[in-house]
């Protein structure tokens, strides 16, 4: 049987713009192997080419196959779920191209859709024009919940905090696309060509990438190499298949693969 692995970037593969040690071979393993692999990040600011670029200044060596992102999921969700559909979007690049790679037209007034992503270039005079679309009936999607790091000097608020502010704003909840979302787990398991039981997912953050894992009936490996650790895991009601101090500590065969 066929095996595979989606596979978070950061805090599992890069910490920052830092690698962490072992992640370069530990990939290398994988091509060399033959091992159908997909990078799953929540991240819907870059396109796939820029997540490989990125690797690639890091010492990784990948191609755009090799890439999932929230904003490849929200796009065919929203063209599976409307056709020739039109969203108004608080979001970058990869978001962008995404939707409109999906048939999504974008636009600045009526939409059926408002999607926020992650982002430093809109204002909050767009996220008024954004609470208005909703209040007029526009159906509010984010590409994930990720929250703020809670770090000085992060260049980054966290999606989360804005999604919460456009649901204070308007009464109305988010429909969350990417992980820990069935919507992205299982449209990246597919975007591998893998079925449920060939699946593993391996990830440093239990409330995502192990969580969304156990919810579809993955193999999850959990890595302390980022934001959980093992004192941790006593809080959850789920649990990972295995925990490994890093990815370059995991051993293949994996013992389901046998």
């Amino acid at each position: 049987m066929k095996q595979g692995l989606l596979i978070d970037m950061d805090g599992v593969i890069y910490s920052g713009e830092q690698l962490i040690e072992g992640a370069d071979k530990f990939i290398k393993h994988l091509i060399d192997n033959d091992i159908p692999f997909a990078f799953m990040t929540n991240n819907s600011q870059r396109t796939s080419l820029e997540v490989v670029r990125k690797l690639k200044r890091l010492g990784i060596t990948v191609e755009t196959k090799h890439v999932y992102t929230s904003a490849m999921a929200t796009g065919k969700f929203l063209g599976d779920q409307s056709p020739n559909g039109t969203a108004f979007v608080l979001g970058e690049g990869g978001l962008l191209t995404s939707l409109h790679e999906n048939g999504i037209t974008l636009v600045d007034s009526d939409p059926e859709f408002v999607v926020l992503g992650e982002g430093r270039n809109f204002t909050l005079e767009m996220v008024q024009r954004a609470v208005d679309m909703i209040l007029a009936g526009a159906k509010f999607i984010t590409t994930n919940r990720d929250p703020s790091p809670k770090k000085p000097g992060w260049n980054n608020l966290g999606i989360a905090a804005t999604t919460a502010m456009i649901e204070e704003a308007t009464g109305r909840k988010a429909f969350v696309t990417g992980k820990p979302s069935p919507v992205m787990m299982r449209s990246a398991r597919k975007f591998l060509g893998l079925e449920t039981a060939e699946t593993t997912v391996i990830g440093d953050t239990m409330e995502t990438d192990i969580q969304g894992g156990v919810q579809m009936g993955y193999k999850t490996i959990l890595v302390l190499s980022g934001i959980s650790s093992k004192d941790q895991l006593s809080h959850y009601a789920f649990k990972p298949d295995m925990i490994a101090s890093s990815v370059d500590k995991i051993v293949f065969p994996l013992k389901w693969w046998q």
